[in-house]
């Protein structure tokens, strides 16, 4: 056995599973660059020629279909993420390649692009609802009522003109429509190229077991992937928050700016000495009608803001200044109070005082509004009213909306990519591993030296090298067989040598026996012999199999040299007279029965194993004691009678008579084989076992043999 379980001398092994993972990994690499391009070449040719398809997901399906969900996700999302460097829109259509690939993986993997068949039809409608079907809803979500196509537009406009009277719905209409032909042909030809690669270079191809996940009992590939799922939800919804909310105060302190610097620029044209004469002369005070040409014209230059304003506060309320006319909202009359309203509450005591407040954000009367207030000041430096731009907070909104949903398509697109390479990984690296070392401990053999060997050798195929936890198992698990088997092996020689000492030690006490019992002479072997043959024929015919099987049986065989052992306590005078016992010796040549038992029952005293006095041990007790028992219940020492006498005393019983009658014995000579067989045939029922007796005949070649040899 060799001393150290990783040593291999030829190295053969080692270096065939190098080369192999290395070889794998080149054909995957080859296979997400192949169709990389692919993609990036078909998507450059539409765009040079004008043509209304998108052919970004042939190379997508082609390596979904030839190597599995890992590769064809890859593609799907690299496609995307480097056709954005030239068009940024296209990173937000990534999530749509990265499904398309899945779709892809998923039908591959259920050999459904083997042939062409009616079946190709679920695939393809798949893709065109991915396509065609969610790439609408991200395009309205990007830019609103606009497919961003000269055609599809179009399409689409005929569709809400004549069809429906839904912009959405006619969108996604006319996206179904456009996507028909670009998914047909795109997956023919990626049908074409999955038959045309070569077969040498595709590599092993990268499954996902779904009936696994839904087991009882979440299987490991599933913790990973909703470790993952978690995991990046958990980051990406901070990630989320953190940019929308970032996203929103830049947006609210770049509008506040652009709201104040409006009003700033509007509190220039008016001078601060003419308020109080605006207010009370109107239209007809001098300047008036030039102030307020110049707001209307400041609110005409911008959609951005909503309302442009000059009002003065009072106690009362605000006094109406200028207010521009909008066509949704005419302005207030100059010299009109308007209440506040609750939301100013806060801010009405500085504005009293004419101090500069920070831009607020309404939402009552007028809307959802952010509103900037710049005090405009007399030459006493008195604040005289205030020039108020409102800036709608929708079209804020609107942003936040567009800005949620690119970055929630970004993420949903990375998230399946992470989520299909996070998969690939764990099962090249965790997974696969760890179920290699749940096989291989699972059938580990022992039962013998073969088994034992290949067992090592199949631990050193493994040769598992992850750097990691992983590889410090797989060299425990190693260590550990190895140092078994040399335990297994080093047990078994010990047991060898027990078994020959103690098969030694029973053939030396029967020596003793038969070194007294002149009349005996090979008997105890003879009759070991005959016993291993009925079993042997019991075991063959199915008898008494809840009892009697190889374990019971190399236990009654290994034993039944001391059924006689009691003989050594029957005087010589009486063990070795050649003529006929008289009644007194015959019932004191019968206690050879109970003092065997006894002599065994001592031995068992010295014994710790259990087992070996339950099974060895106790049958040897059964066969001494009750080998003279008779069926009929006639025989002694205890007149057991039936299934009463334990089966190997049967078994005994049938064996140690026979050999009687056919050795030779110095009060009588050798029965012929046939009377002998005659005379056990007769006693079944009676003396022996009816069973026993069955098998014993039905074995009688084997029988026949054994006496010739024997004899």
């Amino acid at each position: 056995m060799s001393d150290n379980i990783k040593r291999d001398d030829s190295n053969t092994i080692r270096l065939d599973l190098k080369f192999s993972k290395s070889k794998e990994d080149l054909k995957l690499i080859g296979l997400v660059l192949f169709s990389l391009v692919i993609n990036l070449v078909f998507g450059k040719l539409v765009s040079i020629l004008g043509l209304p398809f998108y052919f970004d997901c042939i190379g997508t399906i082609a390596a979904a279909m030839i190597g599995g969900f890992m590769p064809g996700v890859l593609v799907g999302f690299f496609t995307n993420l480097l056709s954005g460097l030239t068009d940024a829109s296209n990173l937000y259509y990534g999530v749509l390649n990265v499904l398309i690939a899945m779709v892809a993986a998923g039908f591959s993997q259920r050999k459904y692009f083997r042939k062409i068949s009616i079946k190709l039809l679920i695939p393809f409608i798949c893709f065109v609802l991915i396509g065609g079907g969610l790439g609408s809803v991200i395009t309205w979500g990007l830019y609103g009522n606009t497919m961003g196509d000269e055609l599809a537009s179009s399409l689409a406009g005929r569709i809400y003109t004549n069809v429906v009277q839904d912009a959405f719905w006619a969108q996604m209409y006319a996206g179904l429509i456009m996507d028909l032909p670009d998914k047909l042909i795109s997956m023919i030809l990626a049908i074409i190229i999955y038959k045309l690669y070569p077969k040498k270079f595709k590599p092993e191809k990268d499954k996902i077991d779904l009936a696994s996940l839904a087991q009882k009992g979440i299987s490991l590939s599933g913790k990973i992937i909703v470790a993952v799922i978690l995991i990046f939800s958990i980051a990406a919804a901070v990630v989320t928050f953190v940019s929308f909310d970032q996203f929103r105060n830049t947006l609210v302190t770049s509008e506040a700016q652009y709201a104040t610097d409006t009003a700033r620029f509007a509190a220039t044209l008016i001078d601060g000495d003419k308020v109080d004469e605006y207010l009370r002369r109107k239209d007809s005070a001098e300047g008036y009608f030039r102030i307020k040409r110049y707001y209307s014209l400041i609110w005409n230059s911008s959609d951005r803001i909503q309302y442009l304003y000059v009002y003065q506060i009072k106690e009362d309320g605000c006094h109406v200044v200028f207010d521009v006319d909008t066509p949704d909202t005419p302005g207030s009359e100059t010299g009109t109070v308007i209440p506040f309203d609750e939301s100013f509450a806060p801010y009405i005591d500085d504005l009293l005082a004419g101090k500069e407040i920070e831009p607020i954000i309404t939402d009552d009367t007028y809307g959802w509004l952010l509103s900037s207030y710049v005090p405009v000041y007399d030459s006493n430096n008195r604040c005289k009213c205030y020039v108020c731009v409102d800036v709608s907070m929708p079209n804020i909104n609107d942003l936040e909306r567009t800005f949620t949903f690119k970055i929630t398509t970004i993420l949903i697109g990375f998230l399946l990519t992470v989520l299909s390479l996070s998969v690939y990984l764990a099962k090249r690296f965790i997974v696969s591993p760890v179920n290699s070392l749940a096989k291989l401990t699972s059938d580990f053999a022992y039962t013998n030296n073969e088994a034992r060997k290949e067992t090592l050798d199949s631990i050193k195929d493994l040769e598992i090298k992850t750097g990691d936890e992983i590889e410090h198992l797989y060299n425990s698990i190693a260590k550990t067989t190895r140092d078994t088997v040399d335990f297994i092996n080093e047990s078994q020689r010990k047991n060898e040598a027990i078994s020959t000492f103690q098969s030694g030690m029973i053939n030396v006490m029967a020596d003793l026996v038969e070194s007294r019992d002149q009349s005996t002479g090979e008997h105890i072997k003879n009759t070991s012999a005959y016993v291993e043959i009925i079993c042997e024929e019991l075991i063959k015919e199915g008898k008494f199999s809840d009892v009697l099987d190889e374990e019971f049986k190399n236990n009654i065989v290994s034993s039944a040299p001391m059924h006689d052992i009691g003989k050594i306590k029957i005087s010589d005078t009486i063990l070795n007279k050649p003529g006929k016992f008289t009644d007194e010796e015959y019932e004191i040549m019968k206690t050879h029965a109970e003092e065997g038992a006894k002599i065994i029952r001592t031995v068992k005293k010295t014994v710790d194993n259990q087992e070996l006095k339950e099974n060895y041990l106790g049958e040897a007790e059964n066969m001494a004691h009750y080998h003279h028992e008779k069926w009929n219940g006639k025989g002694y020492p205890c007149g057991l009678k039936g299934e009463e006498i334990p089966l190997s005393a049967r078994i005994m019983a049938v064996a140690d008579v026979f050999d009687a009658l056919v050795a030779v014995r110095v009060y009588k000579p050798a029965m012929p084989f046939e009377k002998a067989i005659s005379i056990i045939r007769e006693s079944s029922g009676e003396h022996f076992d009816p069973v026993i007796v069955e098998a014993f005949l039905n074995a009688e070649d084997n029988i026949r043999a054994v006496t010739a040899k024997l004899h």
